[in-house]
């Protein structure tokens, strides 16, 4: 079985939403690291100069490939990635080698088949 790494980097207000829509769409875990700090395009300004950052959270999901794109595309949707600049993104690699997945591979077995 061959698995893709999701990081998702979302605002902490989005995570558990995130985390949620992921978990319907075939996930079967994830690892959240809090504080994380973001930049886009254009630094967000107050009204003294200093810049106000949201706090983000980053996801991280070892998912089965089959099931990476809808899940990819789920945390998008539910984060609000595109609705304007600044909401989040989510991005995928492959996985040459993960061990301690031994587990979860019985149950993903049955859900594969069924999508393929």
């Amino acid at each position: 079985m061959r698995f893709k790494l999701i990081l998702a980097f979302v605002e902490d207000s989005r995570t558990e939403a995130v985390l949620d829509a992921a978990r319907d769409s075939g996930a079967t875990g994830a690892t959240v690291i809090n504080n994380a700090r973001g930049e886009g395009l254009s630094k967000k300004r107050t009204f003294f100069g200093l810049t106000l950052d949201a706090q983000n959270d980053v996801l991280l999901f070892v998912v089965e490939e089959h099931l990476s794109r809808h899940i990819l595309e789920k945390i998008a949707e539910v984060g609000e990635f595109d609705s304007e600049s600044g909401q989040g993104i989510a991005v995928q690699i492959d996985v040459e080698d993960a061990v301690g997945v031994s587990h979860q591979v019985a149950s993903l077995t049955k859900i594969v088949e069924d999508e393929l």
